[in-house]
């Protein structure tokens, strides 16, 4: 859950942090806490991409099964099976 900041409270913070840290160092500080945010969206992105990752090589993996599948199922064999069976059953209703 992100916090809702608004003007009022950015204000706040800032007379704070110059009250705090001081006019002087104050430059400072918001370059590290800049630093450290890109830091963290740089981090982000980088787990972000981690995990689409995976999620396309689960897909891929998916994807190579069904066409081994496909490549492994032989219809002509499964129709000519079919036929031998009812030539079967039409031999021994004709015997009967």
């Amino acid at each position: 859950m992100i916090p809702q900041i608004g003007f009022v409270e950015l204000l706040i913070l800032g007379v704070v942090a110059l009250i705090v840290v001081g006019p002087k160092d104050l430059p400072a500080l918001l370059r590290k806490l800049g630093a450290l945010t890109a830091k963290a969206k740089r981090m982000a992105g980088e787990f972000r991409g981690a995990f689409d990752d995976m999620g396309r090589e689960v897909e891929l993996d998916e994807l190579r099964k069904e066409i081994d599948a496909i490549k492994n199922a032989n219809p002509v064999n499964q129709i000519k099976d079919e036929l031998d069976n009812v030539g079967r059953d039409i031999d021994a209703s004709v015997k009967d």
